[in-house]
């Protein structure tokens, strides 16, 4: 008997929200996220300046859906344990930070929390496999770290077939991140992924109610 796919796990990023508006954007989109996904970052592992701890904490107050930190630090250590007491639920953090974080999974996992690990575009899919009982959630980076806006890079594809292949027996989620566009979700889909991040697509979506059918359907 085949296994139904479960339906597209969709960890919206508030990156990409009316950040003028964010209380009023976080009401607009919670019925259509399974998550919200938040980018944080030190302006060194990456050169943008994202989510801080304190933001993080007001809009914990207004919704209930759960929050998934990626934290883009190169010392992610020193910003963690502020993000887990403003309310996160789940912390990613790049496999390319190095031996931190193994530091940062254990820590997470010690607060009751649920720890994933990213791949940048370049880092080989078989990296996964020491992380296959220690997190719940792998996220595959299809673009160039901390840029937004980019088209998703055709290798994003193969890996994420890789990577499934992998994590075949487990409950890993495997999340895609970067260049999720109409065109691009239907082929993620199909290479395996079991959720996106999406940001313009449903943020900007004129008919967010219709984009979220339709995402979910597939």
């Amino acid at each position: 008997m085949v296994a139904l796919l479960k339906p597209l796990w969709l960890d919206i990023s508030l990156w990409s929200a009316d950040l003028a508006n964010l209380e009023k954007e976080v009401r607009r989109l919670e019925p259509f996220a399974d998550s919200f996904h938040l980018d944080a970052a030190d302006g060194h592992y990456v050169p943008t300046l994202l989510f801080f701890p304190d933001l993080v904490a007001r809009l914990r107050e207004v919704t209930k859906v759960p929050f998934h930190l990626h934290l883009l630090a190169t010392r992610p250590l020193d910003l963690l344990d502020a993000f887990l007491e403003a309310g996160v639920d789940r912390v990613t953090v790049p496999l390319e930070v190095g031996k931190r974080v193994w530091q940062v999974v254990e820590r997470v996992r010690e607060r009751g929390k649920a720890a994933g690990i990213s791949l940048e575009l370049e880092t080989p899919g078989t990296m996964v496999r020491p992380f296959r009982e220690k997190v719940d959630t792998v996220v595959l980076m299809g673009t160039a770290m901390g840029v937004k806006g980019c088209g998703l890079d055709e290798r994003a594809y193969e890996r994420m077939s890789e990577v499934k292949a992998l994590l075949e027996g487990t409950e890993v989620r495997v999340v895609a991140d970067g260049g999720i566009r109409e065109n691009t979700v239907p082929l993620l889909r199909a290479a395996g992924a079991d959720g996106i991040v999406p940001g313009s697509l449903i943020c900007g979506s004129a008919d967010a109610a219709a984009t979220w059918r339709w995402l979910k359907n597939l």
